[in-house]
């Protein structure tokens, strides 16, 4: 078996507990903006997977990232947790952007399709997560992951979180 040279990716990234210091009086929205805007850093998974926090209002989430091959999984497409990972960021802000100072949140269940595979080919991705319903202990969120240049649908899901005051 041949082998090829290994390739390599350096990761760096901030204090991630920049922002829980940060959040105490602020909302969530107050908050997200300023991840999204650089004031505050962004977390480190998205450093490690290459994605970043496009824009965010109360609501919505919207979350782009190109996958390398530092994301293929052994059968030669990019791991479904890489989609995953940035549905669930897309929903989970979505929910994040709509407490109030004060209030926190977790999410209780996730559930994902995924309708093609993504490959170095796909190129851009772009995923957009919208809250669905907001009440006073429960949220749920949507999110879909497209090709950024043409809109085709990659994977799509929804969230069920649970809201802590």
């Amino acid at each position: 078996m041949e082998t090829k040279k290994k390739r390599s990716r350096i990761v760096s990234w901030e204090d991630p507990f920049l922002v829980m210091q940060a959040a105490p009086g602020r909302t969530g929205l107050e908050l997200l903006k300023d991840v999204f805007e650089g004031k505050l850093p962004p977390p480190p998974i998205t450093q490690a997977l290459g994605f970043i926090g496009v824009s965010v209002e109360e609501g919505k989430a919207i979350f782009e990232g190109e996958p390398d091959e530092s994301v293929y999984n052994p059968i030669g497409v990019v791991h479904g947790g890489y989609a995953m990972t940035l549905l669930d960021s897309a929903m989970g802000c979505a929910v994040h952007s709509t407490l109030a100072a004060g209030e926190r949140y977790t999410t209780l269940e996730v559930k994902t399709n995924f309708v093609r595979p993504i490959t170095l080919d796909t190129g851009r991705v772009r995923c957009e997560g919208t809250v669905i319903h907001r009440g006073g202990t429960v949220a749920t969120a949507e999110a879909k992951l497209v090709v950024a240049s043409n809109g085709k649908l990659l994977a799509h899901a929804t969230t069920t979180c649970l809201i802590v005051r």
